[in-house]
């Protein structure tokens, strides 16, 4: 997408953005709002904490290849600081530029995004109604962002923001929302690893996992696991 000036590019989008009813246009318009700007990926996911192994439960809308998330998260680069810590804190927009010599990311991270063309990124921060941290990420192969064009993409993100509330909040079939560590539980769950296992790979008690547990199901109106994993993965909370 190419616009003549600054001013039509956000005029543009934001009618795009205003005019969104559904899910899927609104996916639609994210990759819009990513080609405007000139970058290859787009994603809307939770905001990471401290407590965050994966990426991929953190996912809400994105366009990232499923090679990329499934390598991120076989290397555990969520752990890192600088998305585990800085990602949560966050609340101004924050670039990235691997050949910056101040880049943090180590060797295999850098790597894996030179292989997919991100070696420019955005990181803008916001939050949904429910006052849950959100977090857009924008990456691809494109000159650092200027002070000027990030202040537009914070501005037209503010747009899809609300644009996502409004969905979130208008939709008749609304599903209750689950906590970012019951998501984490439930889709070890689907992969059939025990409350045990579960507690070893999130550095949890089985105790603790088993409450996670609980409060889904109760969320969800279920009276055991296998109802509750087929729930989630039919209406979507996990993959």
């Amino acid at each position: 997408m190419s616009y003549v000036t600054t001013s039509e590019r956000q005029s543009l989008l934001t009618a795009e953005i205003a005019a969104v009813k559904t899910r899927p246009a609104f996916a639609q318009v994210l990759n819009r709002v990513s080609d405007a700007f000139g970058f290859k990926y787009i994603t809307l996911m939770d905001a990471p904490s401290a407590d965050n192994v994966m990426l991929k439960p953190l996912l809400i809308e994105t366009s990232l290849p499923a090679a990329y998330v499934n390598q991120f998260d076989r290397c555990r680069f969520m752990q890192l600081p600088v998305f585990s810590k800085a990602m949560s804190d966050s609340v101004v927009p924050s670039l990235w530029n691997l050949s910056d010599a101040g880049c943090v990311f180590p060797a295999e991270l850098r790597s894996l995004k030179y292989d997919f063309d991100m070696q420019i990124g955005i990181a803008i921060p916001g939050r949904a109604t429910d006052g849950h941290r959100l977090l857009f990420r924008l990456a691809g192969k494109r000159a650092l962002p200027g002070q000027t064009e990030v202040n537009e993409l914070t501005m037209v993100m503010l747009h899809v923001l609300d644009a996502y509330n409004q969905l979130k909040s208008s939709s008749p079939a609304a599903h209750p929302t689950l906590s970012v560590r019951e998501r984490e539980v439930l889709r070890w769950t689907a992969q059939g690893k025990t409350s045990i296992e579960i507690g070893q790979i999130l550095s949890l008690s089985d105790h603790t996992v088993n409450a996670y547990m609980t409060s889904a199901m109760k969320k969800l109106d279920c009276v055991n696991r296998t109802q509750l994993v087929a729930k989630a993965i039919r209406q979507k909370l996990i993959n």
